[in-house]
């Protein structure tokens, strides 16, 4: 680190579990962003703010009026641009060090398997099943974290997954995939502003202390956040032995048959 690095994230390395080393942990990091809209956006801008090295930020989506209610990275000067380029440029004013790649484009097949496979974490701040799943997928054959997040009216979500440990739980653990499920969206339900924000910032944060190597992530439990009384509550979970995805017999012969299939664009949050 040069002496403006030093200077530029001082508050961090004054932290015993960050320090030096792990703000050059960070420095030398990669993150791949799935969705560039409630969820994504503060935790763009902090994985930004904190300096990490690369951010590849992914969404098919264009900026529309409707999500500036709570999509911070966009403006309403970019209505109609991509929220991938959008974004890029609300990271660059934050912090012009941090390398942004733009993805205008949804994410499938060897495209997402390459993009995970070269980043050291994988934050998941898309809305719908099918995207999660592919990007779940996708994670536990390449043996990358993934921070899963989700926020629809009141109420919030966040788990994280580790393939690199021995006998976690995947995604699709936790929530299994099934052709009947029902998608909520916030087009038609309606979110809570700021609770995108504390969701996405807690993306951030699990996902800044994967790479650091700072405290404990929340392997195994999924938290649950009622924004209405502003109340926490955990649940534990574990790795289902019959899992499609994460079980020793499933990752040594592959995925089932419709596994890769295209996923279709991500509503963010």
């Amino acid at each position: 680190m040069n002496d403006a690095q030093l200077l530029r994230y001082s508050r961090h390395i004054l932290l015993d579990e960050i320090g030096i080393e792990g703000q050059q942990r960070l420095i030398n990091g990669k993150a791949l962003i799935v969705g560039a809209g409630g969820l994504g956006s503060p935790a763009a801008l902090y994985l930004a703010a904190a300096g990490l090295g690369q951010i590849t930020l992914a969404d098919g989506d264009q900026v529309d009026l409707t999500n500036l209610q709570r999509q911070i990275l966009h403006t309403q000067e970019r209505i109609g641009q991509s929220k991938a380029l959008s974004g890029q440029v609300a990271l660059a004013q934050i912090n012009p060090e941090v390398r942004v790649e733009a993805i205008s484009s949804r994410l499938a097949g060897a495209t997402l398997a390459r993009l995970v496979a070269e980043a050291d974490v994988v934050l998941d701040c898309c809305d719908n099943f099918a995207t999660r799943h592919a990007v779940n997928l996708a994670c536990v054959r390449q043996r990358t974290p993934l921070v899963s997040g989700a926020a629809i009216r009141f109420a919030g979500q966040l788990a994280v997954f580790d393939s690199r440990q021995d006998n976690t739980p995947c995604y699709s653990c936790l929530f299994p995939e099934a052709d009947d499920v029902e998608e909520e969206r916030c087009a038609v339900m309606g979110v809570f502003a700021p609770l995108t924000g504390i969701i996405g910032a807690m993306q951030a944060a699990e996902a800044l202390k994967l790479i650091a190597g700072a405290g404990e992530v929340v392997l195994g439990r999924l938290w649950l956040l009622d924004g209405l009384s502003m109340e926490w509550r955990s649940v534990n979970f574990g790795r289902d032995p019959q899992c499609p995805v994460c079980a020793p017999a499933s990752v040594s012969q592959g995925a089932p048959a419709d596994a890769d299939r295209n996923p279709p664009g991500a509503d963010r949050g």
